[in-house]
């Protein structure tokens, strides 16, 4: 069974983030023995007056192959979980959801795609829910994590959204790197302009710092843009400023 786990709003300036979190409810559903996870995507919300968060209202989220069986659990340990270690006063949110067994797929994609652009409630949330037919719990504060948490698992679901927790460790920027061999890792599933067009193998690219993949079309994507330098390589990592819009 594909499942996704999303979360929001879990954390304070003080705590680990919401992303944290996310990884080791990962590696529970591993340790457990209840299927396989996959890695973890952060998704940018809107930032509005009216809405509130910690800073920067994004949501987390993650795909897993699980035994069927196993669905029950891993609702109950990531709720326990987000019960125990979320911050106090915090609001966290949890969205678990069957990707094969979604009502209306294209509806929890649009709500996510929403919540990037208008402030959405509770009630708009749970109603969706419920017509998709998947978990959604609040577990402390408010609750209104449960928003981001939907949001989330439909931004995730759609495949072109989000930035891939953590860094692609290439060394220390300056360094260069040839397309083909930043294709072959295990954490990058392609390398592509940021147009979006794939580049040659042969081409090189000079390491910037926090190198980060996004999600596009379900992978793993390494974007790069053109070299501001006039010598050397054409291509460099794409900055972190640059790849906000993900």
């Amino acid at each position: 069974m594909r499942i996704l786990v999303s979360i929001d709003d879990t954390d304070d300036l003080e705590s680990r983030g919401t992303g944290e979190l996310a990884s080791l409810i990962a590696a529970d559903l591993e340790t457990n023995g209840w299927g396989k996870s996959s890695f973890v995507t952060r998704h940018q919300l809107l930032v509005h007056p009216d809405i509130p968060y910690t800073s920067h209202n994004s949501a987390m989220c993650f795909s897993a192959e699980i035994y069927a069986d196993a669905l029950d659990e891993v609702i109950a340990h990531a709720s326990s979980f987000l019960a125990r270690e979320s911050a106090a006063g915090s609001d966290p949110g949890l969205c678990v959801a069957a990707i094969d067994g979604l009502a209306a797929p294209d509806e929890i994609i649009a709500f996510g795609r929403r919540a990037k652009e208008s402030v959405m409630t509770k009630e708009e949330a749970y109603a969706a829910a419920r017509r998709l037919g998947v978990h959604l719990s609040e577990h402390g504060g408010t609750g209104q994590g449960v928003i981001g948490a939907l949001a989330g698992a439909g931004l995730r679901l759609g495949g072109n959204d989000g930035r891939l927790k953590g860094s692609i460790p290439l060394g220390p920027p300056g360094g260069v790197v040839s397309v083909a061999d930043l294709s072959r890792r295990e954490d990058v599933d392609a390398v592509r302009a940021f147009d979006g067009r794939p580049l040659d193998g042969n081409e090189m690219v000079r390491v910037g710092e926090k190198v980060k993949t996004v999600m596009l079309e379900g992978k793993a994507v390494l974007l790069v843009t053109a070299a501001a330098a006039a010598d050397g390589p054409a291509w460099q990592t794409c900055p972190r400023q640059q790849l906000k819009r993900y």
